[in-house]
């Protein structure tokens, strides 16, 4: 019996000890309970967005831009011949084609910006609004070397549009929006970077291009969509992708919001783009030539050649001169000087910074107006000749082959011919050629009278 009251007391002390111990533990340390990692009863979530905490906001952007970006429907009417004769005459079959793009609103009063592409051969334009109202589009003016267009349509009330931002001020790695009608849906939106400036995609080509180039997707029925900044301001018109599909595959490009700016003003104010150019020869220097010409730069624009009477040739810019910025701006290609000067016209100042003999130079150049004319049926590029050029030859007026436009004539190397008869028409100037080839009955042959290289007097004609 002693024993087990012996027991039982024993038992008692333990129990209170035990629930004491419980208590104290309880008060100290709360009860943590941990789901088992291999079979969780639920999903960690977080809703804090890292675009707030990195204060990029893409939704404004696409807000601000998505209604005034439009569908863009081209239709042309082109001929099918039915016989042999309609085939070497004209004539034949009409037969409406109907092409399809995107445009920018850039003003309440309708005028938008779009690609020459888009719009090419028109015989009618029709755009659609995000709000699905329709209208029909007047051609104001097209420029084919930066492939852009403007078109007007009258709206029965104010519309949204996109403001203009500075393309110049754009960074590699900087989040940009492309917006527009990709396979005919209705304001896409893209996102993505922009991975390089200033990017020329004909480096053989003597009409260098400068574009933006970005990872957003581009399609088919994007090309005249804007490429928007965080902002939701353009700052560059999309045109291009480098695709063996046509389809995106992973980079593509625009027109920057300050050449394609510049170009509608002119459009607009002139009838026609008004291309100011500092009157040089060059390239783009690199390491090979660098050390060939024993010099220390790598980047920058190696002058070759200066034009007679230019602002480069006033200014005192000298053959040699290594040019690495324009109005503060890096030029570290040919591409960047072009890009640069695209969106400046004639008789603007523009501060040319150059290394010359080692030491760097600000030189201020007034630029000056590039006059040029193209002969699309031949692919030849025309310029008024210099009184040098003039003096050269012999003659009183003339005009100059500055270069070819089309692969099959610049395996002829023209450059530098002067031409002093068109179809036997005496031609002075840009304006003589323009005039006679107006004129010109559209099956006639054309008959150049020009003097080479050694001074000789030929005539060929182009049938």
């Amino acid at each position: 019996m002693k024993q087990t009251v012996r027991l039982f007391a024993v038992a008692l002390i333990a129990g209170a000890i035990t629930l004491w111990g419980y208590k104290l533990l309880e008060d100290d340390n709360p009860v943590i309970i941990t789901a088992n990692q291999e079979n969780p009863t639920f999903i960690p979530t977080n809703y804090t967005s890292e675009l707030n905490d990195t204060g990029i906001d893409l939704t404004k952007a696409a807000e601000k831009t998505v209604n005034a970006v439009v569908h863009v429907k081209n239709t042309t009417i082109s001929r099918r011949p039915t016989n042999i004769m309609e085939y070497f005459y004209g004539g034949g079959e009409p037969r409406a084609m109907v092409g399809a793009g995107s445009g920018v609103i850039i003003t309440p009063d309708g005028y938008i910006v779009t690609n020459n592409h888009v719009i090419a051969n028109a015989s009618q334009l029709e755009v659609t609004l995000n709000n699905n109202k329709i209208y029909e589009a007047e051609l104001i003016g097209t420029d084919a070397k930066t492939d852009i267009a403007l078109i007007k349509i009258e709206p029965d009330e104010d519309l949204p549009f996109v403001p203009f931002g500075d393309s110049n001020e754009i960074r590699i790695g900087e989040w940009v929006l492309a917006v527009g009608n990709p396979f005919n849906l209705t304001s896409t939106v893209t996102a993505g970077i922009v991975s390089a400036k200033a990017r020329d995609l004909n480096e053989f080509d003597r009409n260098p291009q400068s574009f933006i180039q970005t990872d957003a997707a581009v399609n088919r029925g994007n090309s005249g969509g804007a490429l928007v900044n965080i902002r939701g301001e353009l700052v560059g018109i999309n045109t291009a992708i480098t695709s063996e599909t046509g389809s995106y595959v992973g980079y593509s490009f625009a027109v920057p919001a300050n050449i394609a700016r510049k170009v509608i003003e002119d459009i607009i104010e002139y009838g026609d783009v008004q291309r100011g150019i500092l009157g040089i020869q060059g390239q783009t220097l690199n390491s090979k030539i660098a050390q060939k010409l024993g010099l220390n730069e790598s980047e920058g624009v190696i002058v070759g050649g200066i034009e007679d009477g230019s602002g480069a040739d006033k200014s005192g810019i000298r053959e040699g001169d290594i040019i690495k910025g324009l109005d503060g701006y890096k030029v570290g290609k040919f591409s960047d000087l072009s890009g640069y000067l695209g969106s400046k016209r004639p008789n603007d100042v523009v501060d040319v910074t150059v290394i010359r003999n080692g030491k760097k130079k600000v030189i201020p150049v007034t630029l000056i107006k590039l006059e040029t004319y193209e002969i699309e049926e031949l692919g030849l590029e025309l310029k008024n000749a210099s009184q040098e050029d003039l003096k050269k030859y012999g003659v009183d007026g003339g005009v100059m082959i500055s270069r070819a436009l089309t692969k099959d004539m610049q395996r002829y190397d023209l450059d530098g011919i002067l031409i002093t008869k068109i179809n036997d028409q005496p031609v002075r100037s840009i304006d003589d050629a323009k005039r006679i080839m107006n004129r010109r009955n559209t099956n006639e042959d054309i008959k150049l009278t020009f003097y080479d290289r050694d001074g000789d007097l030929n005539t060929f004609i182009f049938r």
